[in-house]
């Protein structure tokens, strides 16, 4: 399996500006002439026009010119007052650049778990996770080889809304800035999704809408599929329904049995997590709607 590769750089910019708006002429050049006026040279830009729905959106990496110091909270005002309220933007200045604090959370599968911390370990994630949360206790020892905190958490129909209670507990108290269900096998209620709208990711083991419920893999094989995947999406109140950030396909084999679809399937779904945790904590993912704009 190949690693999601981040963008070659010598060593990751200050800051993050990314921003949407009614789209119009001149966006481009009033974002770059503001941050030139403001002393800051830009490491790299991107950005998407949606026509059917007339919005723009950007992603600007920048740093101080020379290296010199950027008040940030006195850009932010300029820039809302010069550039953002003009154009009707929404927007935020990401940055100076920190590790994001990640909580996984994860049931019995381990494999995207493993993934996961495994690239943290190795810098192919630049993320911190503080903790780790499980329904069971059969991954502790995973955990424990990463130095990691585990927390099981069991969930009944009579204990959800205390697990998710101390669920949130831990989000503010270790100051989470994005939650991770690496196959994490309870439903969430509403009440949970809209309390992490935009920062939980879920990995959905099929391509979306296909196959849903319990084995995919094994219904996929029945079916004789060509090819398979996983979905990672933003968590909504609307079940495996959240925005999509990216999908992994592999091709099957006819020689191939049930088994060994399955493994096939997995490896997807580590890939696709991997990517859009990747993208989520680079600043790369962009809702647009029921979609995502992603500057990969």
């Amino acid at each position: 399996m190949n690693a999601p590769t981040a963008s070659p750089r010598t060593r990751s910019p200050e800051f993050v500006l990314t921003l949407s708006c009614p789209d119009r002429p001149g966006i481009v050049y009033a974002v770059s002439k503001f941050l030139v006026e403001h002393d800051c040279s830009i490491v790299e830009s991107h950005q998407f026009e949606d026509r059917d729905v007339d919005t723009f959106f950007m992603r600007v990496e920048f740093t101080p010119v020379d290296d010199g110091e950027l008040d940030a909270t006195a850009l932010e005002a300029a820039f809302e007052e010069q550039v953002a309220r003009p154009l009707s933007m929404s927007w935020r200045l990401h940055g100076p650049a920190t590790k994001p604090r990640v909580l996984i959370m994860v049931s019995k599968f381990g494999h995207c778990l493993n993934d996961l911390l495994f690239r943290a370990n190795s810098d192919g994630l630049n993320i911190a996770i503080p903790a780790i949360v499980s329904n069971h206790p059969d991954l502790a020892g995973m955990a424990d080889q990463y130095r990691i905190p585990f927390h099981h958490v069991p969930v009944t129909p009579e204990t959800k809304h205390e697990a998710e209670r101390h669920l949130l507990d831990l989000v503010d108290e270790l100051d989470i800035d994005l939650v991770v269900l690496a196959r994490y096998m309870q439903i969430l209620s509403s009440d949970l999704c809209k309390a992490l709208e935009g920062r939980a990711i879920n990995i959905h083991h099929s391509m979306l809408p296909s196959f849903k419920g319990a084995k995919p893999y094994v219904q996929a094989y029945e079916r004789g599929v060509k090819f398979i995947g996983a979905t990672a999406h933003y968590v909504t109140p609307d079940l495996d329904e959240g925005p999509i950030i990216e999908q992994a396909v592999a091709r099957v084999d006819h020689s191939m049995n049930a088994a060994d679809v399955t493994k096939l399937g997995r490896d997807t779904e580590c890939l696709a997590l991997a990517r859009a945790v990747l993208w989520h904590t680079e600043n790369r993912v962009l809702l647009d709607g029921h979609r995502t704009v992603v500057f990969s």
